[in-house]
């Protein structure tokens, strides 16, 4: 972008995120592009993550969401064990509006130009068929459809993934790896909360839901008429007794008014960013509820991506995503043995494998 106002600038070199090896701010006047790409660490094998299309209120705060967002890629990848390190893209603007092939286009141009440190994917307001779109200026882009070679959509994984984390949540808690006679409840059962309802009703679990979508919450209970439905999430974490909350919607679902009034032993879902500010997590400990870290337990969608970089195989991805079970396990581990948090644990396991990538 031109024109860089004092207030960008001030948060690229006063952000408290810190460490990040590049960021690039992107304009292309004839589509109407502005974007951010943010690079955390590249330790690890090119920075991965997906772009995001959303309309943020000042560019200031564009910059601060993709410096968040890389960190916590670099975060990800390192703990689902991937050759990869941390990136984040931002494009400002309502994609409803904004979005065109010739903007598209001219951000491909943008990531191409980085070389391949940087590897982008779909994200909040990015799909399948706009990865296809910028896969024709940049042969650094992932989550393409199948008829491009990529591998589409990849919510199956996500909620695998999700689903492990569940499993080692409940072996830590109560002895069993498994939800059966277990009240979950799902927050959001959109792309991802859908499927992770599926593999509870499998494995006998009794299951709660709600969304603002009135037409996702018919789709699950028409097929499933034993699934309860509340009005939405506040009346979900109320639920008289809750086992497991998902939270599968969108991130801060885990702040100063939710956690007071959880019914739930164990929080484990899809959402991003649920912890809505630092030490949220130690009040969900301090209640006795145990927190599976999201960036851990939904790598699944990031596994896939970065495996169709190497020619997509699906029980691979598979195979890999089944492993967020015992790095859960680890996490957990962890935080009883320093007496920390399981966010706090994450973030050292994955600081120490980014740490030592980089003395290598």
């Amino acid at each position: 972008m031109t024109d860089v106002t004092d207030g960008v600038l001030h948060t690229l070199f006063q952000s408290d995120q810190g460490g990040h090896e590049q960021v690039v701010l992107c304009q292309d006047r004839a589509s109407g592009l502005k974007a951010v790409i943010a690079i955390h660490s590249t330790a690890l094998g090119p920075a991965l993550g997906g772009t995001r299309f959303y309309p943020y209120a000042t560019e200031e705060a564009a910059v601060a969401d993709a410096l968040n967002l890389a960190r916590g890629m670099s975060y990800k990848n390192a703990m689902a064990g991937l050759d990869h390190g941390g990136g984040k893209a931002v494009i400002i603007g309502d994609p409803d509006r904004i979005k065109s092939e010739q903007l598209l286009l001219a951000y491909g141009r943008f990531v191409a130009s980085l070389g391949g440190r940087y590897v982008t994917a779909c994200d909040v307001g990015t799909y399948v068929a706009d990865m296809d779109v910028v896969a024709r200026e940049s042969r650094w882009t992932t989550g393409r459809s199948p008829e491009n070679g990529g591998a589409g959509d990849s919510s199956v994984l996500t909620a695998f993934g999700v689903f492990q984390g569940m499993r080692a949540s409940a072996k830590t808690l109560w002895g069993e790896a498994s939800l059966r006679g277990r009240k979950v409840g799902v927050a959001g059962v959109g792309k991802v909360g859908h499927i992770l309802v599926e593999h509870l009703i499998e494995d006998g679990a009794e299951v709660v839901i709600t969304d603002v979508r009135e037409e996702s919450v018919r789709r699950i209970t028409d097929k499933h008429p034993q699934v309860a439905a509340v009005a939405d999430t506040e009346a979900l974490i109320r639920t008289e007794g809750l086992d497991v909350y998902a939270p599968c919607a969108l991130g801060g679902a885990l702040n100063d008014d939710s956690v007071p009034v959880l019914t739930a032993r164990i929080v484990c879902g899809a959402a991003n960013n649920q912890l809505a500010h630092p030490g949220v997590e130690k009040d969900l400990a301090d209640r006795g509820i145990l927190y599976a870290p999201d960036y851990v337990v939904n790598a699944g969608g990031v596994i896939q991506v970065a495996d169709e970089l190497h020619g997509f195989d699906f029980d691979r991805c598979k195979a890999k995503a089944s492993k967020i079970y015992d790095t859960t396990l680890a996490i957990f581990a962890r935080a009883k043995a320093d007496g920390i948090p399981p966010a706090a644990a994450a973030d050292r396991i994955a600081e120490q494998r980014i740490a030592e990538a980089r003395r290598g």
